[in-house]
């Protein structure tokens, strides 16, 4: 926990008074491998590192409960956003435990839970909703000006949820849920009748390719999103029709197209149409999606681009490759490394884990 690098710390406070400094990074921090917010029995909130044999390395203090987290690329440094439809953002030190700067939404604005950043760490984009019109946007961020807004973008749809860079670019994918929500209706769905979800590509503030999904699934809301190193996007979509989705995982690559994944009925019904989170593997070949409604994490296989296997597990949603396999964490406090159908690895904590692990990939070392 955060108590444990009180030694590190102090080691570089040493150095810091010598006149010699190196560049901190993630090892600075615990070399965490994910990071996911959580809730502590005390009814606090809190960020956490997990290192890749699944332990807690440190928990760091959030005001309010959090979502997901985006991890700077080339220092210790992560933001928590809040759970939509929150207008907070805090940047963290993740080496010294310390708050570096809060990031609000602009009036008229909320954030949707989740950020990524540009290659070089230099900028910081963040999911919104402009809800008085009823319209997505991206807001962007210096990070090299204490994360001053310096733009926004229009997120081309409606409720932007995730976004993603996609890698050795600066092109970015946004999972636009086509749901319309206002603050003043709390988490009220206003336009289910008339949503159009899509995937929209954006580079240097411009939309460049958009994608819809069609009128038979207009009712699919897309959510959460990974990407592969080949530049796949797969999906997760949250099914807001009667009876049960027609599916609930897609793929989409911006050369060879859209292709939703195959599952049978029985199998979608399990997830009890919601897909909470989402990760290829480290070779591409499998998508994990996690159902904390239906207790269950689902595998498809994307070369045959079906359904593959269920893997139970109460109140599931983090999820991430790892190894060979996927790391995936439940509100119940496990955390597990699942190698094919076995878990591999088991640890239990305290914590109520949020929705999402979020993969730490330090480009400095």
């Amino acid at each position: 926990m955060v108590d444990a690098f009180a030694g590190r710390r102090q080691f570089l406070a040493g150095l810091l008074a010598t006149g010699f400094m190196p560049k901190p990074s993630w090892a600075d921090a615990g070399s965490p491998s994910f990071l996911a917010a959580a809730a502590k029995p005390d009814g606090s909130y809190v960020l956490c590192g997990i290192s890749a044999d699944l332990q807690v390395r440190f928990a760091l203090p959030l005001p309010d409960r959090g979502h997901a987290a985006a991890a700077h690329p080339t220092r210790p440094e992560a933001v928590a956003f809040a759970r939509r439809p929150g207008t907070f953002a805090i940047v963290i030190d993740c080496a010294q435990g310390i708050e570096r700067a809060v990031l609000s939404a602009p009036a008229g604005r909320h954030f949707y839970g989740h950020g990524a950043f540009s290659a070089d760490g230099s900028l910081l984009f963040t999911t919104e909703n402009n809800y008085e019109a009823g319209e997505g946007r991206i807001g962007v961020w210096d990070t090299r000006q204490g994360y001053k807004r310096v733009d926004e973008w229009a997120s081309g749809g409606v409720g932007p949820h995730d976004i993603k860079r996609l890698p050795g670019t600066e092109r970015l994918v946004v999972a636009n849920g086509g749901i319309d929500t206002h603050p003043d209706s709390g988490r009220t769905k206003l336009n289910i009748a008339t949503m159009q979800p899509s995937l929209t590509y954006i580079e240097n503030g411009r939309v460049v390719q958009d994608v819809a999904l069609g009128e038979a699934w207009r009712k699919n809301s897309i959510r959460h999103l990974a990407v592969a190193s080949d530049g796949s996007v797969a999906f997760g979509m949250q099914w807001q029709g009667g009876d049960v989705a027609p599916a609930l995982v897609g793929v989409h690559h911006p050369v060879k197209g859209l292709r939703i994944l195959d599952a049978p009925s029985d199998d979608v019904r399990r997830m009890q149409g919601y897909v909470g989170s989402v990760a290829f593997s480290n070779d591409g070949a499998r998508i994990a999606v996690t159902s904390p409604r239906g207790g269950v994490m689902q595998v498809y296989d994307t070369k045959a681009s079906r359904f593959s296997h269920n893997i139970a597990e109460p109140d599931v949603c983090g999820v991430a490759a790892m190894g060979h396999g996927f790391a995936m964490s439940s509100g119940q406090g496990s955390i597990k490394h699942i190698d094919d159908r076995t878990p591999y690895t088991t640890r239990h904590t305290n914590l109520q884990w949020d929705n999402h692990l979020v993969p730490v990939v330090d480009a400095s070392v």
